[in-house]
């Protein structure tokens, strides 16, 4: 199998055995959607409640069978780093096991190449990868989120075998997922009744146009409404997402725009940046596909950012403001 193939595949190398943990040095301004809000929500609306996923560490705590469909995953990182989710679907006959014989070690050899400066031998080993982990389906999951907060993503999924895994880095480049952030999940043929939302805000993402917030927010609690209008493997692997983050000051916008490349050998690890708060959003999707989260925007200065290489440069970080006066006016 050559290199290359990866590359047009679109597959995000760095799923299926790693994780970045990144310990979050900036104040806690924004709030969480709290469980109560979410309940009321669906009370109004005949949803189902959300799915619960807990990290207390570098673990992901969550039902092990779910429902198809319309699914909500209320996603509380109780850990003192930054995480996030990401699903990925298995091909039919395989599984967790699977993985952990003939893709983590691949990883494991590759990325200790490229953390010692082998970056060119390190790619190389990716070469090794089995032809079944070109048939994995990268479908959606919660955006980066800081320690103590709580990210709510809303996704359509299909029945099938998964694999939920976070693999942002420790200091010394280890990925969280071989630490214990990786499990197994199966949704079930049987689909759940809830509805698409509906949201206030609409974020449409291409290669072309980048990512495109078509109104600013208001404050207080909104959802998002992310629209995957294409989608491509950047020089890191990964395919575009959107990632929500408050910011202080430019200067923050551009240590996290070098921060995001998890390739990089000093890049996507712990310690995070100092005062970028990271508050959810949408892991990435294919060509066509749509999901929503939700957040409470207080006053301050934000971010919607791509996990990809200079993501400014490709206009895939852009920012909005919450005036004080804006809340005030509520």
């Amino acid at each position: 199998m050559k290199f290359s193939k990866i590359l047009q595949t679109g597959i995000i190398i760095s799923s299926l055995i790693f994780s970045v943990g990144c310990k979050d040095n900036s104040h806690k301004t924004a709030e969480t959607i709290s469980l109560n809000d979410y309940k009321k929500e669906k009370k109004e609306s005949g949803n189902a409640e959300p799915i619960t996923v807990i990290s207390r560490g570098m673990n992901f705590e969550l039902p092990k069978k779910i429902k198809s469909g319309w699914q909500t995953f209320r996603y509380e990182n109780r850990s003192g780093d930054t995480h996030f989710f990401i699903l990925e679907k298995l091909p039919p006959g395989k599984s967790l096991q699977d993985s952990e014989k003939e893709i983590i070690p691949v990883f494991v050899d590759a990325m200790n190449l490229i953390n010692s400066g082998n970056m060119e031998q390190g790619l190389k080993k990716f070469e090794e990868l089995p032809e079944w982990f070109f048939n994995i389906k990268f479908l959606g999951g919660a955006g980066l989120i800081s320690p103590g907060e709580t990210a709510q993503t809303t996704l359509n999924l299909s029945p099938g075998n998964y694999l939920i895994e976070c693999y942002v880095k420790m200091p010394d480049g280890t990925f969280h997922s071989a630490m214990g952030m990786l499990e197994e999940i199966e949704v079930l043929p049987v689909k759940t009744k809830m509805q698409e939302p509906k949201a206030e805000n609409t974020i449409n993402i291409s290669t072309e146009n980048g990512i495109v917030l078509t109104r600013t927010p208001a404050s207080g609690k909104q959802r998002f409404q992310v629209n995957f209008l294409d989608q491509k493997a950047y020089e890191n692997f990964v395919g575009h997402d959107v990632n929500l983050v408050r910011y202080k000051s430019e200067k923050d916008l551009k240590a996290l725009n070098e921060w995001l490349n998890w390739l990089a050998v000093d890049s996507f690890k712990s310690p995070t940046p100092e005062n970028l708060e990271f508050l959810g959003g949408v892991q990435d999707l294919p060509a066509g596909e749509t999901a929503y989260f939700t957040a409470t925007l207080a006053p301050g200065n934000y971010a919607l950012v791509a996990e990809i290489p200079d993501p400014a440069s490709r206009k895939m970080l852009t920012t909005f403001v919450i005036e004080e006066k804006d809340l005030a006016s509520e």
